[in-house]
């Protein structure tokens, strides 16, 4: 969309079509690494490229009580932090896309660092693979790589 070709050409990057990140994605929550009585009911993420120079993220987790945690940000594709709204893990985001199907995502709670997150799509647009970046407790590195497939 224009949107996304004015946000890459300002930043000196490529003009690109529209995303192949734009869409509705879901987690296969039976192939998540943890026992299944843990697992969340649903994850399902959503990208949206508005067309006013934004980029839309809104993200859903349906815990295995019911509980349900929401995000949702619309912010520029050049680093600039902006509020993330709901009660995720994260009130502070800042993104970039580095290529049409690449998205870069810092995100902060309540002041201090949380994750770094790089999304990308399969040549088939099928697949997308978050591969998250955050510090454990005693400050290890830790690196976490999830599938998310396509929903209609």
């Amino acid at each position: 969309m224009l949107a996304l070709q004015a946000t890459a050409a300002a930043a000196g990057e490529t003009p690109a079509a529209t995303s192949p990140l734009v869409g509705r994605w879901a987690i296969d929550v039976a192939s998540l690494p943890m026992p299944p009585e843990a697992r969340p009911k649903r994850v399902a993420l959503e990208f949206q490229d508005p067309g006013n120079g934004q980029w839309f993220t809104r993200v859903e987790i349906v815990h295995p009580g019911g509980e349900v945690m929401r995000a949702e940000a619309s912010l520029p594709l050049d680093g600039t932090p902006g509020r993330v709204s709901g009660n995720y893990w994260a009130d502070v985001s800042a993104m970039k896309m580095p290529a049409p199907g690449v998205l870069v995502m810092q995100l902060v709670d309540h002041g201090a660092p949380a994750s770094t997150r790089v999304y990308t799509v399969s040549a088939d647009g099928a697949r997308l693979t978050e591969t998250k970046a955050f510090f454990g407790r005693d400050g290890t590195p830790v690196l976490q790589t999830i599938t998310f497939h396509r929903l209609p």
